[in-house]
């Protein structure tokens, strides 16, 4: 590579980043991604790896793959502890990156707002490695119940609970009750798979609450008719190895999810720049850092508002395949310019395009809503459809995966889930029932 082109590092190899590599493809400069794992994941489907339909490398693909026919890109696999905006570098922990450009792609991880302790209890839902842990707890829960002989401590094995109710724990919870009712009653012999309870805990009124009322209260109606128990208005106050505790009441329950929020990357608290409240970046209209327009935020780590709406762009795919996009063809437009010659030109405005919503419950269960200013709202076997496709597009948008999702589809549809296979240490859950269930208050 001409090592005299100017230099556009991009830190974070999710949807923006990506985006933001391939739309410089064809510019004159040189493009190096950072990024920790040495694969992009397709998150939206995370949660059917952690819930054994799908394995991870049908929703993972390598970086250096997606970008092998990029003629000036290189993949660094390397930890980012901070950037010194002022120098123009990106530090990493065992080294450092100069740029002429940057754009800031790190994305979010989930929070336990203070309580961090959880996380040993009821992980999240955001890397292949975290869906991976579900699905052994998941699995392991049912193990655990077909060996348990007090009915006390077999009926808490059996108890899943998922602490939050957007889309991520909405789908959780549907998946995993199609499994227990549809998938694996014939597998056990001495538990009643269907007995199952699953439990949707959300804090505020209502789940999905980026959706209309409406849209809403069909999806708390599906999942309340797979046999989900919808909580709202209630917050949990305690989580522990042997379940959860709302308030004053506790539910004893064989694995805990956390579905419930995320914060942004710890990257954003270096840039020295103003967060807003959540901690996303602050940036100008064209997504620049206030003070450098060499520097760009991309995705779920930059807070921008919907010029349309009058409303925060969502964390969303499209939001941030649409930010890394835009912010890559800025960096092209002026270099284009300044190697003829000529001054750059006036940058413009992100304007995000409202493709629409979509959160599937689960068999020909989902409900939507179409952008593009329509609006249109629908629901059931139309929108779950339109889900299914508008990830089959997607995969293939980086990576070919048309057999391994139309094989994905046919197994959906016939509740046949082929990916339970329980890996890493399987003690975790095959406890005894003394240690299944919280022991009674004592009365002295």
């Amino acid at each position: 590579m001409n090592s005299q082109m100017p230099h556009v590092v991009i830190v974070g190899g999710g949807f923006a980043g990506l985006y933001a590599a391939k739309a410089l493809r064809k510019a004159e400069v040189r493009v190096t991604v950072v990024d920790s794992r040495n694969h992009h994941v397709f998150q939206p489907l995370l949660y059917q790896v952690a819930t054994a339909s799908l394995s991870p490398a049908q929703i993972a693909a390598p970086i250096r793959k997606i970008l092998a026919q990029h003629p000036r890109a290189e993949v660094l696999l390397g930890e980012v502890t901070s950037i010194d905006l002022p120098a123009r570098r990106v530090v990493l922990r065992d080294g450092q990156v100069d740029y002429d450009y940057l754009i800031l792609a790190a994305g979010m991880t989930h929070t336990y707002f203070g309580h961090d302790e959880w996380a040993a209890f009821a992980p999240g839902l955001k890397n292949i490695e975290d869906a991976l842990e579900i699905r052994r707890r998941f699995l392991l829960a049912f193990e655990a119940a077909e060996r348990e002989t007090d009915p006390i401590a077999k009926r808490a094995s059996m108890t899943f609970v998922i602490v939050g109710g957007g889309p991520t724990g909405v789908e959780l919870a549907g998946a995993i009750a199609e499994v227990a009712r549809h998938d694996v009653p014939d597998e056990f012999r001495h538990i009643d798979t269907k007995s199952a309870r699953i439990v949707l805990i959300e804090g505020g009124p209502r789940i999905l609450a980026s959706f209309s009322p409406a849209l809403s209260a069909r999806a708390r109606r599906d999942l309340e008719s797979l046999g989900v128990e919808v909580r709202v208005n209630q917050r949990v106050s305690r989580i522990d190895a042997r379940g959860v505790e709302i308030g004053s009441e506790r539910l004893d329950a064989g694995c805990v999810i956390w579905a419930a929020g995320v914060k942004p990357s710890p990257l954003a608290a270096t840039l020295g720049v103003p967060l807003d409240r959540g901690g996303r970046v602050l940036v100008e209209p064209d997504l620049s850092l206030p003070g450098h327009p060499e520097a760009f935020v991309a995705g779920d780590l930059a807070s921008v508002r919907d010029r349309v709406r009058d409303m925060p762009v969502p964390g969303v795919a499209p939001a941030a395949m649409q930010m890394g996009t835009f912010a890559a063809k800025i960096v092209a437009s002026e270099v284009k310019a300044r190697a003829a010659g000529r001054g750059a030109p006036p940058r413009p405005v992100f304007k995000y395009l409202n493709k629409g919503e979509l959160a599937t419950i689960g068999r020909a269960r989902a409900v939507g809503v179409l952008g593009f200013g329509l609006n249109l709202e629908y629901a059931g076997l139309v929108a779950w459809l339109f889900w299914a496709l508008i990830h089959i597009a997607y995969l293939i948008g980086f990576r070919s995966r048309l057999t391994t999702m139309i094989d994905w589809i046919t197994q959906y549809v016939v509740f046949d889930r082929g990916v339970r296979l329980i890996t890493g240490d399987a003690t975790l859950h095959l406890r005894t029932g003394a240690d299944r269930i919280t022991p009674p208050a004592s009365n002295g």
